[in-house]
């Protein structure tokens, strides 16, 4: 043990031996010598000793570009072998020559030989990460903490690991064996290589030295020997431990500002500095992980998160002496108490009773930092500038001066310890009279004296941050326009009261000032507080609105502080001095009328009567007259006035009649003269008012000044004149209308008429007269006036005066202007000039109408319609609506002519709407005409012939009617001259020919008769003009037999059939018209012949009725189908009849096209070349039966095969084709059969054997791979799931989207092989460099928050409609530790009184609590312990009583068992101690000695109340609060949700906004120019495809040979089909080159290539890759030298193999290619070649083969020409093909880019819909009537609010109960209350 001690006070250690590294193949190992080491004692927590470490990983990963992650493990755990602390990074690592650096005491970075030390650039805060500094404190702390350290690294660029073992154990034993002590060694190693850890209690490093492949470079520093009060302290005090390393390295993890989540500067370099610490202890305990990033009560994040201000300066020491940079942060006081936060591990000095209220007490105000890392021993008292200087001229208290705290950051020129504890210069140099301090605002310093900033800033920070008076019962936000400057006038937060100094102030409470000039009385208008507070909130002070009393003598408000009122002043002595006041106010008004009789009350007087005069005085309560208003303040006069008003009163408002100020006078008062202006009958009021002079004012402070009212009626007077009222001036002749007048009184007021007046009227020119007159009240009405009289037409209307006189009054006559029009239709006038009118037969009749009133004046007016009725003829109606008068023309008459006798017609006019007018009648005569009405058609030859009209002519068939003439007559039988204009009008129906001259003579063109007895033909003559027709008809007869004729009906007859319908014979004439001439002897000499023809089977039967023979059992046995010739022969009489033989029954089916045999099929793939069957009949002919239907199966059924159709018909030609789109299965042999069937018989069919071989490509299932061993802890972290998509043959597949692959999580147990339908989706993790790539990674995915069943399950989209599924995994979530005690549902807060009832004393009732963890679920199945429930006061006050439980007990005790405890009834004691309307804490506090951490305890509030009633009341409003505040919480949360929903699509929709212009910007970089619209894009998308598609399908040079094992498991191609040429000269020579290679296939494993070896049993030849030596093939040409070329050659030479393209696993093809082609040579011609081939073995360098483009071969050997060396035709050859051309990649890139640019266009077009969509919906009308519910139930929420704080806080409800009034009766207590 003594050298054990010895050797931890190491002092110096250097390395002997030179190392390099190098790559090494097996583990190696080398030798390092140190020295022995002068003492050094080392003293350190075990927090800071760890830090130590923590310092060398920051420094090491400092040049980290990606995450910086530091890992401190504690393995405790004996399970995993002996103890160990493992201090592991992802830094830069070191080699060997920096290992034995490391190894060397006090070998510091400034003197190493490794590297130059470069001082980093100045960083801000001195962040700079060069904190492993002195090449001291990681080995002193190793050696502090245990016995041995393994230093495991690997450093970038390097192969390999290295390891160095330093132990206290080794070194004694070499002591011991006097072995050279201070000689160790590093061992190399491979990452990943376990085999050097051989002993049991190190096992844990075989999971150490796994993570260690795919890391690029690391360092592990692995300390054993553990001591055990090491091991004690870390276990115990992980949690401070962690706290204080977040202390000290805080700024490292947070950045500049800290853990400060408002500020807005972020450094990204610091934020990913990732530092975790992890205990493992027993293996059922679960590890404790612990990121510093999250811990947040380290001391520095509470001083962050507690400031409220900071303070920022910089001090320079001198010229290169270092940088401070500090912070002051300010810590008000709020809320009745400090808030510097007082953290866990804070040694705070003790406080004396004078420095009890400071909140800082006597602890300094600075921590130290250096290089951005905490220095723990060294702290800063203070300086001057913020230093409290005494009450002497302090501008704040000296509370203030203890409210902050602060930080110093320095850099590196400040000396600190080589155990980084303590700082050693840092305090002299900061205080030394050298230092200057300046501030630093935004960045900028600002040369200004610090003290005066300081100070200034503190008093700011005092009054606007510190609370101490507390608002109460926000109202609104007001601006003062009153405040100056501006930006103090918005906003101002109103409340209703405040509480200061323990009393309560509230709206409209008297108050009164001190302090002011003048002392003010007056009522709180509001409390106001500059700044945006909207609820209850404790500040330093404020201002208050006083409206000044009594109201109506100031009539102005008032703002004064806070601090000015009288707190002292009472209520009785405020309400006396406003008494005193009011009664100076003025009262009322004395009305004095200057006339003997004043007007009275109520009064009714004659229009025009007048008014006054009158005079007013002001009379004050005291019986004073006043003419002016009191004194207020000093120089302020307010003069009274008299305002008088008269008012007309109306039905809705008085109108105002006249208005009169009189001011004061000494003789006459407020007077007013005569008035005489009241001659408008009605209601009116006197109106007498007080006003204000100057504002004319009639209220003074809320307060009406003194006013009087007087009320009278004026009437009208008696009649005098009249005016004529509204009436018409336009009038009708004959229509009677009223005249109105209305009778008035002088002043024009209505009024009654007088009796016994009559009217008198006059109008020159016309004729009036009236009927009555009716006199109503002052309406006077002439009745039934008429005018009458003749009118003239066509002149403009004229003039009248009509005069109206009404004899007795003064004014009695009224002229008024009128305009006379014609009346109402009355008769009806038709003017003839001849009686009867005489008209010609088919024309019309013309009438002059006209339509008159009662005095014949022509008149218009609507619907004035007149109807002409002429027998025969539809009725012709005329409109006269607006003439009055016209000429009205009947319609066409056509009458039939009798023998030319004249007709007559009585022709009626009416008018249909006028029942008062008459119809008249007149007569009409209609004579014949002279127009065409007959034509007759005869024959030239025989004049006698006339062809009447429908008759039929028989005629013989094919012959012609020659000489036909017509003629013409009229309606009187006359005969029409024939003209040519007639001669024109004359058509024919059966020729279009006509010759105008021959029907000019009357001359017929020549109508030829049908060749077809049956067709009997129409002929018709017709006169066009006048529609006169003459019509015949022909029936042909037939001529003499010509020919033999056959008819048969059905021509197909099929082979071995007879046919089904007879063959009729008959003799035609030469047109075919049967002549029944044939006989029935005829039978006998008929005859028919035919090629294949039954001729035994043919009867001839003879049919009497047709006069013809019939022909039966036509049959063929023999020949093809086709066209045959029956051959028929009578007398001289031969014709043929054509029979369609057609193919007999279809008897199979053959397969007569299809893919080539033996056919092989990849899974999942098409056959693309269809099946092609034909249908034959049992002589082999093609069948086109269409009933057949054939059917594909596949054979057995377990292969399933897709194809358009299974099942068809034959087309025309006897043929079905089936194309297989895809066939599945599994790997092996089958068949697809092909069968027909015909009315449910059996047609067989041809069978076609496939190979299935597997598909690489095709996903079959998902495999999961996790520890199944986890537990899963709700809250926590699954572990990580690897799923690996295996394909048909069985191998993984990697060419899938992550996006793709999909983890589904849902509660509940796994049920169906489908997920539920809304499982929650989580996406893949990136793959970690030492992970697998060929599967997908799901890792850090957070367990769910609810113990119970769970269930995950994998998903993989393979397209738009497919998806994979993989097993379902059942996961049961356990609860998480526990840390609380809550019960199974929140109870609402109880409400109790001290009665006798023990329901209203009643704390809780059927409550269980349990154990849970921090997600709620029951976590204390195995926990026992005890529960202590208490009742303490909600605000502190220790002097408050407090309640007491039943038996007068404070506390309970009760056991927990099984982590859950049930309470039946908890209540508190009768007549229990406590204050009237106060809250109180329900504790109830577990003690579980088997939870290492206490349990937070349950706390429930409640009320105490001394009476039931005020506590049922209380209760009621609580039940009501809680309910709505519940749905006021769900209105919330929905808008809340809304907002959030319209945010995420806002987002999403600038998102694809974005996503669209840069896909828009990417296509421009291709030329590729589009808009956003679809269409448009879908138009260039099809474009572009159609143009790659004609690329790919154009002809190019092809690979001919058939491969049928690609795809196959582990072979990787035939060599012919593993590569592309592009040149055609190049594929041709090196395909020729190894053109017996070219059939190769090429397989992975021997394995796989013998399985091929014996499925063909030989034949075909193989070569596995395993079995290849790989060949070198970076190797540069042979005339290319260490890079320099020996000699310029000719012919362009290069490398065959480098001419190939592989089109897929290129780094397997480059292998076979480079054992086929070797070193081969390709160049463009002989020559060269042989030049090159010279210039090689001339410099003696060994020539490989070489082939020209010419076709010409040089062996390696020299040898060339003969045809063994020259390549053949390309024709001949088996060759490589052709890649497609690069044209085609760019095409099929912008295809992929216009693809997702379309997407991106949809995804935007969505997210705008949405947008719009969400947005309208948020408008809504449903949507704005629950917001207004909201806020209903918010205002009721405030109301309840108000009720409760009046009833809880009311100054008559503080009473307080002791527990000597406990034992009092209730009666005793309830007269307390009153």
């Amino acid at each position: 043990m003594k050298y054990l001690w010895w050797l931890l006070q190491i002092e110096r250690l250097w390395i002997l031996t030179n190392l390099r590294s190098f790559r090494l193949a097996v583990p190696s190992t080398c030798f390092i010598s140190w020295t022995k080491i002068s003492p050094r004692r080392w003293r350190s927590k075990s927090p800071y000793t760890l830090a130590e470490l923590i310092d060398n990983s920051l420094w090491a990963t400092s040049k980290n570009t990606e995450m910086k992650t530091i890992e401190i493990r504690m393995l405790f755990d004996e399970s995993l072998g002996k103890a160990a602390i493992i201090a592991l990074d992802n830094g830069c690592g070191m080699t060997s020559q920096k290992l034995k650096e490391w190894a060397v005491y006090r070998c510091s970075k400034f003197n190493r030989a490794s590297e130059k030390y470069v001082r980093p650039d100045p960083a801000p805060r001195s962040l700079n990460s060069d904190i492993s500094y002195f090449g001291v404190g990681g080995k002193q702390a190793i050696f502090y903490i245990g016995d041995s350290v393994r230093m495991i690294t690997k450093p970038v660029g390097c192969p390999d690991v290295h390891e160095l073992i330093l132990s206290k154990e080794d070194f004694k034993r070499k002591e011991q064996n006097k072995e050279d002590i201070y000689k160790s060694v590093i061992k190399n190693r491979k990452p990943g290589d376990p085999s050097h850890v051989i002993k049991d209690d190190e096992r844990f490093l075989h999971s150490l030295i796994a993570e260690e492949p795919g890391k690029e470079s690391f360092t592990a520093v692995v300390i054993t020997g553990i001591r055990p009060e090491h091991i004690t302290f870390l276990k115990q005090h992980f949690k401070v431990l962690t706290r204080q390393l977040a202390h000290t390295y805080h700024y490292y993890i947070h950045g500049l500002n800290g853990n400060d989540p408002s500020s807005s500067f972020t450094n990204s370099d610091h934020s990913k500095i990732d530092i975790q610490v992890t205990l493992r202890e027993k293996p059922l305990k679960l590890p404790h992980v612990v990121n510093l990033r999250e811990i947040d009560d380290d001391m520095q994040t509470l001083y962050i998160k507690a400031a409220a201000d900071t303070f920022e300066f910089k001090a320079a020491t001198g010229i290169d002496t270092g940088r401070v940079e500090g912070i002051i942060r300010y810590h008000p006081f709020l809320y009745d108490k400090e808030t510097y936060p007082e953290g866990p591990e804070v040694a705070e000095a003790p406080r004396d009773e004078e420095d009890e209220m400071k909140a800082r007490g006597k602890r300094p105000i600075f921590e130290c930092f250096w290089n951005g890392r905490l220095i723990p021993y060294t702290t800063v008292q203070e300086f001057d500038w913020c230093a409290w200087k005494g009450a002497k001229g302090a501008k704040v208290p000296e509370d203030c001066y203890g409210r902050f705290s602060g930080v110093l950051f320095t850099d590196d020129k400040f000396q600190v310890t080589t155990n980084k504890l303590t700082f050693m210069d840092l305090e002299q140099k900061v205080k030394g009279r050298e230092t200057i301090f300046t501030r630093v605002v935004n960045g900028q310093e600002q040369r200004t004296h610090i003290q005066t900033q300081f100070t200034q800033w503190l008093k700011n920070c005092h009054e606007n941050l510190d609370k101490q008076v507390k608002f109460l019962s926000f109202g609104k936000f007001v601006t003062r326009p009153d405040m100056t400057p501006k930006k103090m006038q918005h906003p101002w937060a109103t409340f209703s009261a405040i509480e200061w100094d323990g009393k309560i102030y509230k709206t409209g409470q008297l108050v009164k000032s001190q302090k002011t000039q003048p002392i003010i009385h007056g009522t709180v208008v509001q409390f106001l507080l500059y700044g945006d507070h909207d609820r209850d909130v404790f500040a330093t002070g404020g201002q208050v609105e006083v409206r000044l009393e009594p109201k109506s003598l100031y009539n102005k408000n008032k703002i004064i502080p806070i601090f000015r009122i009288d707190k002292n002043a009472t209520d009785e002595g405020i309400k006396k001095n406003i008494e005193n006041d009011l009664g100076r106010l003025p009262h009322e008004l004395k009305v004095i009328w200057q006339e003997p009789n004043g007007w009275p009350q109520n009064g009714f007087c004659p229009a025009g009567t007048p008014l006054g005069p009158l005079s007013v005085e002001i009379m004050n309560k005291k019986g004073e007259v006043m003419s002016r208003m009191p004194a207020t303040s000093q120089g302020t006069v307010i003069r009274l006035s008299v305002k008088l008003t008269v008012l007309k009163n109306g039905p809705e408002k008085a109108e105002e009649v006249l208005s009169l100020v009189a001011l004061h006078s000494a003789r006459w008062g407020f007077g007013f003269k005569k008035i005489e202006r009241l001659n408008d009958p009605g209601s009116y009021t006197l109106s007498l008012n007080t006003l204000l002079h100057d504002t004319s004012a009639t209220v003074f402070g809320g307060r009406d000044l003194p006013s009087s009212k007087i009320s009278f009626t004026i009437t009208a007077g008696t009649a005098e004149a009249f005016v004529l009222g509204e009436m018409s001036s336009t009038l009708h002749v004959g229509v009677p209308f009223d005249i109105p007048l209305q009778i008035t009184d002088g002043y024009g007021n209505s009024t009654k008429p007088l009796p016994s007046l009559l009217p008198e009227l006059e109008c020159r020119g016309l004729e009036v007269s009236f009927a009555a007159v009716d006199c109503s009240g002052s309406k006077f009405i002439i009745k039934g006036v008429k005018a009458r009289g003749k009118l003239l037409n066509n002149q403009p209307v004229k003039k009248y005066d009509l005069r109206v006189t009404l004899t007795g009054l003064k004014n009695p006559t009224q002229t008024i202007k009128i305009s006379l029009l014609p009346g109402t239709p009355h008769t009806l006038h038709v003017k003839t000039d001849d009686n009867p009118i005489v008209v010609q037969n088919g024309t019309a009749a013309r009438f002059n109408v006209e339509v008159h009133d009662e005095a014949g004046n022509v008149t218009t007016h609507p619907r004035q319609i007149v109807h002409c009725q002429v027998p025969g003829l539809t009725p012709t109606t005329v409109d006269y609506s607006r003439t009055g008068a016209g000429q009205l023309v009947t319609k066409p008459i056509n009458l039939k002519i009798v023998r030319g006798e004249p007709q007559k017609l009585r022709v009626q006019f009416e008018m249909p709407s006028r029942r008062n007018v008459e119809s008249v009648v007149r007569e009409l005569t209609v004579i014949p005409s002279t127009r065409v009405s007959q034509i007759m058609v005869c024959s030239q030859n025989d004049e006698s012939l006339v062809l009447r009209s429908d008759e039929k002519i028989e005629w013989l068939a094919g012959g012609s009617l020659d000489n036909l003439f017509y003629k013409l007559h009229d309606e009187a039988g006359r005969v029409v001259p024939i003209t040519t204009e007639i001669a024109s009008m004359i058509k024919v129906n059966w020729t279009n020919q006509v010759d105008l001259k021959d029907l000019v003579l009357g001359k017929l063109p020549i109508a030829q008769v049908p060749t077809q007895v049956q067709e009997e033909r129409f002929y018709q003559v017709s006169y066009q003009d006048q529609s006169v027709t003459v019509s015949f008809s022909i029936v042909p007869r037939p001529d003499e037999p010509a020919k033999l004729k056959t008819t048969l009906l059905n021509d197909t007859v099929k082979l071995g059939e007879t046919l089904s319908g007879n063959i009729n014979l008959e003799l035609v004439d030469k047109y075919d018209n049967a002549t029944r001439t044939l006989t029935a002897t005829c039978v006998n000499d008929l005859n028919v012949k035919a090629e294949g023809l039954d001729k035994e089977a043919v009867t001839f039967k003879w049919r009497e009725s047709s006069r013809s023979v019939d022909v039966t059992g036509i049959c063929f046995h023999r020949g093809t189908p086709g066209i045959k010739n029956l051959l028929f022969t009578y007398q001289t009489y031969t014709t043929y009849q054509i029979v369609n033989v057609a193919a007999g029954d279809p008897a199979m089916l053959k397969l007569v096209g299809g893919p080539s045999q033996p056919l092989q099929v990849i899974n999942d793939h098409s056959i693309p070349t269809p099946f092609l069957i034909q249908l034959v009949d049992e002589w082999g002919n093609v069948s086109t039966d269409k009933r057949v239907v054939v059917v594909m199966k596949s054979s057995p059924s377990e292969l399933k095969v897709s194809s358009a159709v299974v099942s068809q018909p034959v087309d025309s030609e006897g043929k079905a084709s089936f194309t297989v789109n895809s066939v599945s299965g599994q790997r092996g042999c089958y068949q697809l059969d092909f069968n027909g069937s015909l009315n449910n018989k059996l047609i067989p069919g041809p069978t076609v054997n496939l190979t299935v071989l597997p598909n690489p490509n095709k996903p079959v299932c998902l495999t999961v791979e996790y520890s199944t061993a986890a537990r899963f802890p709700a809250g926590g972290t699954f572990p990580v799931f690897s799923v690996t998509v295996v394909s048909d043959e069985g191998s993984p597949m990697t060419t899938f989207n992550p996006a793709a692959v999909t983890m589904l999580l849902w509660e509940g147990e796994a049920s169906n092989r489908r997920p539920p339908q809304t499982p929650t989706e989580l996406k893949c993790s990136k793959p970690m460099e030492n992970e697998r790539k060929d599967c997908f990674h799901f890792r850090d995915k957070k367990i769910p928050e609810t113990a119970g069943n769970h269930t995950v399950q994998f998903s993989l989209l393979i397209d738009q409609t497919n998806f994979l599924l993989s097993d379902q995994i059942p996961i049961n979530v356990v609860a998480n530790q526990p840390v609380k005690l809550a019960p199974e549902s929140q109870p609402p807060a109880p409400v109790v009184s001290c009665c006798r009832d023990v329901k209203n004393r009643t704390l809780v009732q059927d409550m269980t609590l349990r154990i849970m963890d921090s997600y709620g679920n029951p976590a204390g199945k195995d926990l026992d312990g005890k529960l202590v429930v208490s009742i303490t006061n909600c605000s502190g006050d220790g002097a408050k009583p407090t309640p007491l439980f039943d038996g007068r007990i404070n506390r309970y005790e009760i056991s927990l068992a099984e982590g859950q405890v049930h309470f039946t009834r908890l209540a508190i004691m009768e007549n229990s101690p406590g204050e009237d309307g106060s809250e109180y804490t329900l504790r109830f506090q577990p003690d579980v000695p088997q939870v290492p951490t206490p349990l937070a305890p349950f706390e429930l509030t409640f009320h105490f109340y001394d009476d039931a009633v005020n506590q049922q009341r209380v209760c009621d409003l609580l039940k009501k609060k809680e309910s709505l505040s519940s749905a006021v919480s769900v209105l919330k949360q929905l808008f809340d949700g809304y907002s959030e929903l319209l945010n995420l699509f806002t987002v999403q929709r600038e998102t694809a906004s974005i996503k669209v212009a840069d896909q828009r910007e990417v296509l421009k970089r291709q030329n590729v120019t589009v808009t956003e619209s679809i269409p448009a894009i879908d138009r260039l998308l099809t474009e572009k495809t159609k143009e790659a598609d004609g690329i790919r399908t154009a002809a190019k040079r092809v690979c001919s040979i058939r491969d049928d094992f690609r795809g196959q498991q582990d072979v990787l191609g035939m060599v012919g089909h593993l590569a592309y040429v592009q040149d055609d000269a190049a594929a041709r020579v090196i395909s020729w080159q190894i053109s017996g290679d070219m059939d190769c296939v090429v397989t992975g494993t021997t394995e796989a290539a013998r399985r091929i070896y014996d499925d063909t049993r030989g034949r075909q030849q193989v070569m596995a890759l395993d079995s290849v030596l790989v060949p070198q093939m970076n190797r540069p040409l042979p005339h290319i030298r260490n890079g320099r070329s020996l000699f310029e050659p000719r012919g362009n030479p290069v490398f065959a193999r480098d001419l190939l393209i592989f089109p897929r696993d290129e780094e397997n093809c480059a292998i076979v290619f480079a054992n086929f082609l070797s070193d081969t040579i390709l160049m463009d011609d002989l020559d060269s070649a042989n030049d090159y081939r010279r210039a090689l073995v001339q410099k003696k360098i060994r020539c490989p083969t070489i082939l020209t483009r010419q076709g010409d071969r040089i062996s390696a050997r020299g040898k060339f020409g003969g045809t063994q060396n020259r390549c053949p035709p390309i024709t001949s050859l088996k060759v490589f093909g052709a890649p497609l051309p690069q044209h085609f990649y760019t095409l099929q890139e912008q295809i992929d880019l216009l693809r997702q640019y379309r997407t991106a266009v949809e995804k935007k077009e969505k997210a705008e819909k949405d947008r719009d969509d969400h947005s309208n919906k948020m408008k809504s009308p449903v949507m704005i009537k629950k917001q207004q519910d909201k806020e209903t139930k918010e205002k009721q929420l405030e109301e309840i609010e108000r009720q409760l704080n009046s009833t809880t806080m009311g100054p008559q409800r503080r009473m307080k109960r002791g527990l000597e009034d406990a034992a009092g009766p209730l009666d005793s207590i309830a007269k307390r209350a009153k």
